[in-house]
This record gives structure tokens, sequence and C-alpha cells, in this order.
């Protein structure tokens, strides 16, 4: 019995405080507090303890394959469950990309393989009672090796098993991508477009502003951003097709989505964590590890996706995972590629920059990291219920631990937090066969 453990349903969309009767690792009961505990129970106090549904990844990069010096499967996986990712869903950009049904086949069968023979055989799931691998979902690529010049086989994709349709990257072409989305629209899988006008970006490589003139740092302005936005806006209201937009970053960009839903445009948005919990003031580090894309926002961009996700015009918070390897990223900060790793990350300190503060409540925290995400891929999640499939985690926001190359199951150590301690950890992971 696990007395007094918060549990946070993001599907009924219920925080409560309840007993927990456990046997198997699985749970019994879920049981009103301080009931009476059946006997030959060990009675643990779990106050300060939540049990919540397992989180759901939009999209994250892998290394795997063509890049496995920078992330395997194998090492993504351990990476998500880690951090409380029961799903994740892999962007195509590998090598080669996911643009054809024989590397679909490919990644989908080493996945099988990881999860067989090592996740299944060996327990390496922080003192978890389930060893599971995660369940991998698969982008298709909307264009031939991603990149955003010729439509990939759609029909054939989407016949094949892939959760969605995303480059991962802007189309420059807006031609293609009113064709692509006229293709797209009788096919019905989620589609994912990012943001971004190359040319306006003029080799950009922080948001533009004050702290980007004072930090010598060529700037990236918002525009570059929000008039792709606004053009992509037209094409979508226009063809009809519904689509995810991925990466919003700027306030101006907040306040189109919301503008276009309100005049019903079939659209919903995601922002990475990592804009959620920093903004161009932290780049006075020059970390490499903040080189991200798109750019962290200014303090005011970083409020107003707080606000949307608050206010539900930003459905869901995506983790964006990209690894590199050490020497990749251990350069200038102008000189580094963009990106950072976060499946273990993203929740403890989402939880300890957005929710202890109270800029959002731990069921909107909670469910833009599940449920909502999982509704963007068309999929839904089971309510914590005993008579349900189990996919829930158990996350104590008080632990502290360090951050570094031991304690992190990413191959990948790109992160502003190496090195640094971090209050909050997933303790125990448990997921059941899903269809």
């Amino acid at each position: 019995m696990l007395r007094q453990v918060r549990v946070i349903d993001a599907v009924a969309g219920t925080d409560s405080i309840a007993d927990l009767l456990l046997s198997g690792g699985k749970i019994q009961k879920i049981l009103t507090p301080e009931l009476a505990s059946p006997p030959e129970t060990t009675v643990i106090q779990g106050q300060g303890l939540v049990l919540g549904t397992g989180l759901v990844d939009l999209y994250s990069h892998s290394g795997e394959p063509g890049f496995e010096e920078r992330e395997t499967l194998a090492s993504l996986g351990a990476a998500a469950r880690a951090g409380g990712f029961t799903r994740v869903a892999i962007l195509p950009d590998t090598k080669p990309a996911i643009d054809q049904i024989s590397t679909l086949r490919l990644v989908q069968n080493l996945a099988q393989d990881i999860k067989k023979n090592q996740f299944n055989n060996s327990d390496n799931s922080n003192n978890s009672a389930s060893t599971s691998y995660p369940h991998l979902y698969y982008w298709g690529a909307l264009t031939q090796k991603v990149r955003g010049e010729q439509m990939t086989e759609l029909a054939e994709l989407a016949a094949a098993g892939i959760i969605g349709f995303a480059d991962g990257q802007p189309i420059a072409n807006l031609a293609l991508v009113r064709r692509l989305l006229e293709y797209l629209k009788p096919l019905g899988k989620p589609v994912a477009l990012a943001l971004g006008d190359r040319t306006l970006e003029v080799g950009g490589i922080m948001r533009e502003g004050l702290n980007s003139l004072t930090f010598g740092l060529i700037g990236n302005p918002h525009i570059s951003e929000t008039a792709y936005l606004a053009a992509l806006l037209e094409i979508i209201a226009f063809i009809a097709t519904p689509v995810h937009i991925m990466g919003v970053s700027t306030r101006r960009s907040v306040e189109l989505i919301a503008a276009a839903k309100a005049r019903g445009v079939p659209i919903t948005a995601s922002t990475s964590w990592m804009h959620l919990i920093h903004n161009t003031n932290d780049l006075a580090s020059y970390d490499p590890s903040l080189q991200v894309q798109p750019p962290l926002g200014e303090p005011e961009d970083q409020q107003a996706l707080i606000a949307g996700i608050r206010e539900g015009i930003i459905e869901a918070i995506a983790v964006n995972h990209t690894p590199y390897t050490y020497a990749e990223k251990t350069v200038a900060f102008s000189n580094a590629p963009p990106g950072a790793i976060g499946l273990e990350l993203a929740l403890p300190l989402l939880w300890q920059h957005l929710v202890l503060p109270g800029h959002l409540s731990p069921l909107q925290l909670w469910q833009s990291l599940s449920t909502k995400p999982a509704q963007c891929l068309h999929q839904v999640l089971n309510p914590i219920d005993p008579e349900n499939p189990q996919e829930v985690i158990l996350f104590d926001p008080q632990q502290v631990w360090q951050c570094n190359a031991s304690s992190l199951k990413s191959i990948a150590i790109n992160t502003p937090w190496l090195d640094r301690s971090i209050q909050g950890t997933v303790i125990s992971y448990q997921l059941s066969v899903i269809s």
C-alpha cells in the first residue's frame, strides 16, 4: 500500500490524493486515503509522490539509423523511459530518411529487436517494476530525403503504418505545401509543419533584439517565423486540411494562432520545452547547448508561450530531443548545430520552473505532456484505472540528482544542464501492451 500519493489523471482531468494497492508491480486498486490496508500488506508512505498518465512526445530525433554515434534507438528508448515518456514519435531525418517503406520497416524491426533482446531481458529501469520499452512511432517524410523539393509516396507511407507526416523543418516552397495538403487531406493522417523563412533568417543564430546586439551574435528576426506562419495559415484555411504547427517560439505567433483558431482554421500547435524555461538572457553564457532551432525567444516570448499553454492556444509541449556528439556540439556558439537533448530532463525541469512558481497547475502541465500531444497524434490514452491497460509513471518531484554522462541514459550530453543538480525524477515506469 502506497499511502497519500498525488494522482494526476490527465485523461479524466483530475488531481487528487489516494492510496494505491499494488501487487506484482501493478496497481490493483486506487483507494480513498487512510482506509485500512488488507492483511499482510506492506505500507509505504508516499506523500509528495505523483502518479501520472504516461507522457507522450510529439517529435524527437533519433541518431539511428545513420548517426548511431549520436543516439541509438536503444539509448533513446532508455532516455524516454527515464523521463517518463511511454510514447515517442520520431522525426524522419535519419540516414536514410524515413521517406519510403523500406526505411520504415528497418527502424520498426530495429526497435522490435531491442525491445525483445535488451529491454525485456534486463532491468535498467530506475527501480521500475516494469522493463517495458517505450512505444515508438515514426513520422513519414513529406518530401524526399527531407529536402523540401519533391513529395514522397504519401499514400504508400500512410498505408505502411507511419504515425503521420512531417519533415521537421520548414518547406520553403509554399506551392509545394499547398499540393501536399491537397494530397494529404483524404489520407486522414496527422500532418505537422515546421515554421521559418530561411531568406528572412539571414544567417541569424539567436533571436534578434537587444541581447543579440549585446552578445555580438547575428540576430534572427521574429518575422522569419511569423511571416511564414501567416502565409501557412492562409493556405491551411483555404485547403482545410488539419495541420499541427510545430515549434511555436514567438509572442506574435501565439497571437496569430489564437486568431486563426477563432475563425475556425483546423490547427493545433506545440512549443518546445526549452522555450518555456529559457530565453535570450541565458545566452550570456554562450553555451552551445542553448543553440536551438527555432532560437530561444525574448522574455516576453517565453511568457506568451507559457500563457498559450495555460489558455489552450498551444496544446502540447514537445521535447524535440536532438542528440549530437560531444565533438559536434563542443564548439563556438555560432558554429554549433542547433538542438539539445531533453527526454530525461523535460518533466522535472518543467515542474520546477512552471509548476512550483504557479505558472501552470500540475494538471495543466501533465495534460500538455500526455493527453494533448496524444490527441495531436490522433491517439487516445486510458484513464488511470486498474481495469484498463496501465500506462503510468511515478514521479518524485523532490528527489535531487546530478545530471552528467553517468546518470544520463542518452548517449548524447548536449544539454545546458550538464553537471548541474536537477530536482525531480521518475522512480517507476509501467507500460502495458498498447495497440
